[in-house]
């Protein structure tokens, strides 16, 4: 029989986070989170996500021994402002026992029907800039720090449960070998001159905060037409603003403005900290942090975090002006591969921006839904 607890004391979060690195405790492709850092996303005082969203978490037991976990969710901006009735799950582990499964299942399809809510839909987080997805194909890749691994298992739970695909994910990577300049050097001085706009590069990040704002503006606007789009609100631009700016190499951020300094585009990459964290196992100290530290100056693989194109640029080549200047550093750096986070299957116009990179692609997630 399996028991279903909700979470309501520190130490039973401290579980909740800490269930997976049981679960994978074998895998050289699991990327272990820092558990301060998860502890601290799901801190109601500290997460400005729960200004607009509302979550409850679930521990699973089965003869006394904890088996599964989940988190229930309600974005209501996503509910009242898109007239979206879902109810939202993530963080979603279990053992590869169909009751476990549909226990916690069950509890989230309670909570969405309590609240008058349609469908359900998941894994996915508070936000677009959570996490998303379950993985299903590309199990013997290194997973990353802004995507979630699983185990084969987990599709066949999902579907024997009645939940049906929703979204579908890919994931790309390249080599930087396969970037000739010959491709993007030139247009990058046409698409310049044709519409006016030049590039803003970094060597500090008390360079970057002043325009943060105003990148994540642009991101709002860029992906407001995508169904699944939840905006970024004026408090989580602040703080992801305080705990992740800072950390990114600011060599790594790019924009792209016009004459009147209006910001028109923007990348972020990041160094990537997987084998890093891996080491870590979840704490920052004594010696993760250096791990950390190390990847950020010398790792070889980069992850194109986000790309940000005002609607009125798109299609005009201005990722010419981006990927000039990627080169540079790149270069420099001797970096050999560049990963992609995971994008929507019928977003067409991103795999068309990428095409001339040769990239393949080396996994596939899905998020599943359910009628309620």
């Amino acid at each position: 029989m399996v028991t279903i607890k909700k979470v309501e004391s520190k130490a039973d979060m401290k579980r909740f986070v800490k269930f997976p690195f049981s679960l994978y405790k074998n895998s050289s492709y699991w990327v272990p989170p820092i558990i301060k850092d998860e502890m601290e996303s799901f801190d109601r005082d500290k997460n400005p996500a729960f200004k607009s969203a509302e979550a409850t978490f679930f521990l699973a037991f089965k003869e006394n021994k904890l088996v599964g976990r989940v988190a229930a969710i309600i974005n209501w901006l996503e509910v009242k402002e898109q007239k979206l009735p879902k109810m939202r799950f993530g963080w979603f582990d279990f053992v590869d026992d169909l009751e476990v499964s549909k226990a916690l299942l069950d509890k989230v399809a309670s909570i969405g029907k309590e609240n008058g809510l349609e469908y359900m839909e998941g894994p996915v987080g508070f936000s677009n800039l959570d996490k998303v997805g379950v993985l299903i194909d590309g199990f013997d890749h290194i997973g990353t720090m802004i995507t979630w691994y699983n185990h084969p298992y987990y599709q066949k739970h999902f579907e024997h449960h009645g939940l049906v695909k929703e979204k579908e994910y890919l994931e790309n990577k390249f080599l930087f070998a396969n970037a000739d300049p010959k491709i993007f050097a030139k247009a990058n001085l046409l698409i310049k001159k044709r519409y006016g706009l030049k590039e803003m590069n970094f060597t500090k990040s008390a360079e970057i905060m002043p325009w943060v704002d105003k990148m994540f503006d642009l991101f709002n606007e860029t992906y407001s037409k995508l169904s699944s789009f939840v905006k970024i609100t004026d408090v989580q631009k602040e703080y992801f603003k305080k705990k992740y700016i800072s950390f990114i190499n600011p060599e790594y951020i790019k924009f792209v403005v016009d004459s009147d300094d209006n910001l028109v585009a923007f990348a972020i990459v990041m160094p990537s900290f997987s084998k890093a964290l891996q080491k870590a196992n979840g704490k920052l100290f004594p010696f993760g942090i250096f791990h950390l530290l190390k990847a950020k100056k010398h790792s070889k693989d980069v992850i194109f975090y986000l790309i940000g194109i005002h609607p009125e640029y798109q299609n005009k080549g201005v990722t010419a002006i981006i990927f000039n200047e990627y080169y540079k550093v790149f270069q420099e750096r001797g970096i050999v591969n560049c990963i992609r986070t995971p994008e929507l299957e019928d977003n067409i116009a991103i795999r068309q921006m990428w095409k001339s990179f040769n990239p393949s692609t080396h996994k596939r997630r899905r998020t599943y839904r359910k009628d309620l």
